[in-house]
């Protein structure tokens, strides 16, 4: 795509929700509607009409692929066309529209999601989140629990491969959900996401930081256990109690055998 096209797509985005009405508090309600790309319409209405267009045929042509690595591979070729569509709406920061362009931007967050851009993902997620705006039917969840249950089932999975997840893409989902209303499951996922990072790095730091660190990883742990008893974080639990008591221990130790000396 041209600088001039890539320009053109993000003045465009803007166009379609900045000279919408709204509450007074920068958000489109939800009962307006953009005019379809007709005779008379404007080059935000055809471009959102292209937009929308492009969505649907892209839909249609993952909806064919059977294979899950075929689909990401898929998306991860679709996702440039769409990005500065979304970078315009965030620049105009007044919501996505309604009909078939304003799912376009809720699905770059998932799509984003699914080939591993988390960053991306959460600085829409961020604006859509902001503006109240649904996710398309499709989903069957809102903005808040799509990020949540999809990052934590993502680190999740790298986790049980025994590699790390960073830590800073978990802490950033939960400080933007954490006064949403989910389902108890779905935020156990990401405690215990955020539990297992936590106690993998208290696991490194220093002698004198692991007391604090192992702490921090059992209130993540133990909120994830409190929420669903079934999430899989009772022998993580136990080893965070069990270094956590060792420490204690060495720390004893140290201090009697400085009182012996003096």
């Amino acid at each position: 795509m041209s600088l001039a096209r890539k320009h053109r797509e993000r003045v465009l985005a803007a166009q379609t929700v900045a000279s919408a009405p709204d509450d007074g508090a920068g958000h489109v309600p939800a009962a307006v509607s953009f005019p379809a790309a007709g005779a008379n319409a404007t080059p935000a209405d055809r471009a959102a009409a292209q937009i929308a267009m492009r969505l649907t045929h892209d839909l249609r042509r993952l909806k064919e692929i059977k294979s899950i690595d075929k689909k990401i591979e898929a998306k991860r070729e679709m996702l440039p066309e769409y990005t500065d569509w979304v970078k315009g709406l965030i620049e105009a920061d007044k919501g996505v529209g309604t009909g078939p362009s304003g799912e376009v931007a809720p699905t770059v967050m998932v799509w984003a999601i699914d080939i591993g851009a988390y960053f991306d993902a959460l600085d829409v997620g961020e604006f859509l989140l902001r503006h109240d705006v649904a996710m398309p039917a499709r989903y069957n969840r809102d903005v808040a629990t799509v990020l949540v249950e999809e990052i934590a089932d993502a680190a999740i999975k790298v986790q049980n491969a025994g590699e790390a997840f960073p830590l800073e893409i978990l802490a950033r989902v939960d400080d933007l959900t954490d006064t949403a209303d989910m389902h108890d499951e779905a935020r156990a996922k990401l405690m215990k996401a955020m539990g297992v990072e936590l106690l993998r790095h208290a696991e490194d730091v220093e002698a004198q930081e692991a007391p604090t660190a192992l702490n921090h990883a059992l209130t993540a742990l133990r909120e994830a256990q409190r929420l669903n008893d079934r999430v899989g974080v009772k022998d993580r639990i136990k080893r965070a109690e069990k270094l956590l008591a060792a420490c204690a221990t060495a720390t004893t130790a140290t201090e009697q055998g400085g009182n012996n000396a003096a």
